[in-house]
């Protein structure tokens, strides 16, 4: 397998495999970014990201990492960080900050504590493809979705006071693929019996006898422990 260094990273981003990106978060900023008119004619300010509480990022700072990619080639101490809101992954040149626009290159990403990897999954019965934290890898693996949620900033009411836009961490979601289908969001304990194409009557056996919680990323850890020992 290929090993490159950053400097070389940065001469196939200037391919045209990346693309520079802006720091501002997605839609959210944008959003008050337009040109909205308020009464009287004036522009409402434009909103930065210092106005904003909380983070978008998985972590603030930059980790240097690997990035192998489906080209069997590693480019390593890569300086990287993931942007939830975006499901961006982003990396610093030294010279500013880009976001990876075509991470179907990537097969996997491994930055300080995180394993990522960019797959297909279902949601509202569409196949879309994203970012997860790999918990288990196996024939079934177990995958994590971090969730955040922009809120906007609101006036203050006779009963409360103004608060500002703000991010706001959710529960992670937690996702089991098969082989090679696309991700399935574990949602109910009804999906963690479905999930599985073969062997139902012993997993669902072991999710009785274990009680196991769709919740509990532990819990759904030992469960695709189990269907990988059959």
């Amino acid at each position: 397998m290929k090993k490159y260094y950053l400097s070389v990273f940065i001469l196939f981003w200037a391919a045209n495999v990346l693309t520079a990106q802006n720091l501002d978060v997605r839609q959210a900023i944008d959003l008050f970014n337009t040109s909205q008119m308020l009464k009287g004619g004036s522009f409402l300010e434009t909103l930065s990201e210092s106005e904003i509480e909380g983070s978008p990022y998985l972590e603030n700072e930059f980790i240097k990492g690997t990035l192998f990619t489906t080209s069997n080639t590693q480019y390593v101490d890569v300086p990287l960080r993931y942007n939830i809101y975006n499901d961006d992954l982003e990396f610093d040149t030294g010279n500013g900050v880009q976001a990876l626009t075509t991470p179907e290159i990537i097969d996997k990403v491994e930055f300080g504590k995180y394993t990522m990897v960019y797959l297909p999954y279902s949601m509202a019965k569409k196949i879309r493809r994203g970012f997860f934290i790999l918990a288990e890898e196996g024939n079934a693996s177990l995958l994590i979705k971090p969730e955040i949620e922009f809120k906007k900033a609101t006036e203050p009411g006779a009963y409360k006071e103004a608060e500002p836009a703000k991010f706001e961490r959710k529960t992670d979601s937690y996702y089991i693929r098969v082989g090679t289908s696309e991700a399935k969001l574990i949602s109910g304990k009804k999906d963690m019996m479905e999930v599985f194409p073969d062997n139902h009557e012993k997993m669902e056996a072991f999710i009785k006898k274990n009680n196991t919680k769709h919740r509990k990323a532990e819990d759904l850890k030992q469960l695709v422990q189990y269907y990988n020992s059959l």
